[in-house]
């Protein structure tokens, strides 16, 4: 009996202890935290180090508000995988910086080679080199997150990077002292890979560029750059001149050491304005560029620059884009359609509601978002209005306006205008998700079609309520190729865009 009773006793006991090894999930890490703690909210973590360290596929690591004063860097090499991400996230209503002032020059703040992370509300500033490089990784998302007076780049991805989705971030007054000429808000060049996306991002005041898409050891890749605003680039925070070294572009979408390596560059519903040098500008890339509904103003070279021959196969199309102020510098090779600077337009500031761009350097909605601004909106009774190409992008009324701004003025539909979709990955294989925000409940049906406006098939049909959705598609059976999908939200369309098949 007594054997029979030790039993007893022992087997809860080892039952009970195996679960405290993962209890502490989620994770927690705050500045008042210590390593030998278990990491729940009571008791976090102190560094982000150890908590990755613990983290599994599907779980999440909180991150409190205040500043971590660093001096090395964060190296993050495991991987969530397509179910399961694993997340590092500001803790609700608290806003968290790495602060990496005390690295020496030349180191970064986060080195995310690992995949399957989603990294959200976090600031990352003074690192010696990238705030955060994403080197190897896929299927990232980068969301909310602010990068700052970093010593190159704010946000880099390299080493064949793939897939990754940057949403509603900012970098700004990143700066590479000596020579000033590499800090970029955005860099997704070098030896990038494809598919990454960038979607409501801002950067403004880099020393170098906006966005770079340079290239050296890769080629014929694809990236993504939508509803993105790149402002005053090539200037120091004080507004300075970064000098003959700091290129000053907006969006710079390739180029590469023997002028012949493809950027396939797709830019839609981007905002450019007082950057020191170009808007949109070619900078030698031999790759297809497709600008949608972009607007450029007041760049001090010019607000678009591509002029020089494609390779072969490769296309340039600009279609539904608007300039204030000057000539654009378009080669003769590019396919063209309703842009402003086209017959019978003619373009003044009586075009748009307000030319002063001051609220674009303003704080993000609450939810992460662009702030609402009048800089560049059409003002009623424009032509530049319902008088545009259908091309896939979601408008109001018969047709959709020039430039990034859809007017609201002729609008038949009444859902929303600031609705807007991410499908990641993008491109996809077989399945990915779409994340959106319907204004209202009801029945929500999401078609495909191919370019042409043929229908392929539906993705989803579903009961949606008003706040974020998001839908697993499956697109295994259809053929690699570029297709629209339309959200429909009680028979109306609520959003319509983009998505590529590639080969599985």
């Amino acid at each position: 009996m007594k054997s029979v009773l030790i039993t007893r006793i022992v087997v809860p006991i080892m039952l009970y202890s195996w679960p405290l090894m993962s209890a502490a999930q989620p994770w927690y890490v705050a500045t008042n935290g210590s390593d030998l703690n278990d990491g729940t909210k009571n008791y976090p973590f102190l560094t982000i180090t150890k908590a990755v360290s613990v983290a599994q596929a599907g779980e999440t690591i909180y991150l409190r508000g205040g500043t971590y004063a660093l001096a090395t860097t964060i190296t993050i090499s495991k991987s969530g995988n397509a179910a399961s991400l694993i997340s590092l996230s500001a803790y609700s209503g608290e806003r968290p910086v790495l602060d990496f002032s005390g690295q020496p020059f030349g180191n970064r703040g986060i080195y995310l080679s690992g995949s399957y992370w989603h990294i959200r509300g976090i600031d990352f500033t003074s690192a010696g080199d990238n705030g955060m490089i994403i080197y190897g990784g896929n299927n990232n998302i980068i969301e909310n997150c602010a990068f700052y007076r970093n010593r190159d780049s704010g946000l880099q991805l390299g080493g064949g990077a793939s897939n990754n989705t940057i949403k509603n971030c900012d970098s700004y007054y990143n700066a590479d002292p000596a020579d000033y000429g590499d800090a970029d808000g955005f860099a997704a060049k070098l030896d990038v890979g494809s598919g990454n996306y960038f979607y409501g991002c801002r950067a403004w005041k880099n020393c170098d560029d906006g966005w770079d898409g340079y290239l050296r050891d890769t080629d014929n890749i694809i990236t993504t750059v939508e509803n993105c605003w790149a402002f005053e680039n090539g200037y120091f925070e004080d507004g300075t001149d970064a000098g003959v070294n700091a290129n000053g572009n907006g969006f710079k979408m390739g180029g590469s050491d023997d002028k012949l390596l493809q950027h396939n560059y797709t830019l839609k519903n981007c905002l450019t304005f007082k950057n020191k040098a170009k808007g949109f500008d070619q900078n030698n890339n031999r790759g297809s560029m497709i600008l949608y509904n972009c607007t450029g103003h007041n760049n001090l070279i010019a607000d678009y620059r591509i002029t020089q021959t494609l390779a072969t196969g490769c296309v340039l199309i600009v279609k539904n884009c608007v300039v204030l102020g000057s000539n654009p510098d378009i080669g003769s090779f590019a396919e063209q359609e309703k842009n402003s600077w086209m017959t019978p337009f003619v373009v003044t500031e009586e075009d748009f509601v307000s030319i002063d761009e001051t609220l674009a350097y303003g704080p993000r909605k609450e939810d992460g978002s662009l702030p609402d601004i009048e800089y560049m909106h059409l003002a009623e009774g424009s032509d530049l209005i319902d008088t545009g190409v259908n091309v896939g992008l979601p408008f109001n009324g018969l047709a959709p306006d020039l430039g990034c701004f859809e007017s609201l003025v002729t609008g038949i539909v009444k859902h929303r205008l600031s609705i807007k979709a991410v499908c990641y990955p993008n491109p996809v294989k077989e399945t990915g998700i779409l994340q959106f925000s319907p204004d209202e409940s009801g029945r929500c049906v999401i078609l495909l079609y191919d370019t042409s406006g043929r229908y392929i098939k539906t993705l989803a049909e579903k009961e949606v309520e008003p706040f974020e959705q998001n839908i697993s598609i499956d697109i295994s059976d259809v053929q690699p190729g570029l297709y629209i999908y339309r959200i429909m939200l009680n028979g109306c369309q609520i959003i319509a865009s983009t998505i590529v098949k590639t080969a599985s």
